[in-house]
């Protein structure tokens, strides 16, 4: 309280809290603020990552019998409950942990390397997701049908599916600035919710005397905005696991190919750029 004092004494102004966060740029929800290697990205980027993964989640739940490869709650559920209650595929599924957190680091320590190079680290980061897709691919059309989930094949296959999803969400936290998750859609959820809330309080409130406008006209604007920018990846991964599901349903794994085209364009897209 004294600091502040003094400060007014010294005519410095004191931003409200309205103030202060209508100056602050926009981040996302979750986390720290984006490194500065972070760029920013086309709106269209992120959609069609949250389209890959969506679809690559339906095809791996389908054809790898019951595993996520977008995001690892399920193997850290199983991993806490296998002592009490072993099912099959316990090895696949614990090994899916390490896979997904260790290509996390090779793209951060990819990105760490290239410092000042945030286009080209890109490029290579979608080369590297592509090269895993591939090696899913490579390894289903190898290894089906798959008995189960403790065949060699289908343990090969759920590591690089791990591993590209593993990838996709690093570079995604690193380089792409003011993105959220294209992968975990219960954080984005949680925000749309959020969002969603803080719009429908706002406009309930927006005729009551004592509401400053300006607050609560900036506080209407940010969830709106928040809402836009995680909509569309809401949609977007929702739309990839109908589209997966079909194609899965139509050519069994090998539809895993239709996930590695886009994520190709966008190599050959960004790799153009630096």
């Amino acid at each position: 309280m004294r600091e502040i004092s003094d400060l007014k004494q010294s005519g410095d102004e004191i931003a409200s809290p309205a103030e202060t966060r209508r100056a602050t740029p926009e981040m996302p929800h979750a986390g720290e603020p984006r490194p500065p290697e972070s760029i920013v990205v086309p709106r269209a980027i992120p959609i069609v990552l949250s389209l890959v993964a969506g679809y690559v989640d339906a095809c791996t739940y389908l054809g790898l019998f019951g595993v996520f490869v977008a995001q690892l709650t399920g193997s850290l559920v199983l991993a806490g409950t296998e002592y009490f209650k072993s099912e099959p595929g316990v090895v696949a599924k614990l090994l899916a942990i390490p896979s997904f957190f260790f290509a996390g680091m090779a793209i951060t320590l990819l990105v760490r390397s290239m410092r000042g190079r945030p286009r080209a680290a890109l490029a290579w980061s979608f080369a590297i997701e592509c090269m895993l897709l591939l090696g899913l691919l490579a390894s289903c059309l190898a290894g089906t049908p798959f008995r189960g989930l403790d065949a060699p094949g289908a343990i090969t296959a759920l590591l690089f599916g791990m591993a590209a999803m593993g990838a996709q969400s690093a570079l995604v936290r690193l380089l792409m600035r003011g993105v959220a998750s294209t992968n975990v859609m219960t954080t984005n959820t949680t925000t749309l919710a959020i969002s969603a809330a803080d719009m429908l309080l706002h406009w309930t409130r927006r005729n009551e005397p004592d509401q400053s406008s300006g607050t609560s006209n900036a506080g209407y604007v940010q969830a709106r905005r928040e809402i836009a920018t995680l909509l569309p990846l809401w949609i977007g991964f929702l739309a990839g696991t109908v589209l997966g599901a079909a194609a899965y349903i139509t050519a069994g794994l090998p539809c895993i190919l239709l996930a590695i085209l886009p994520v190709a364009g966008l190599t050959w897209w960004s790799g153009r750029r630096f």
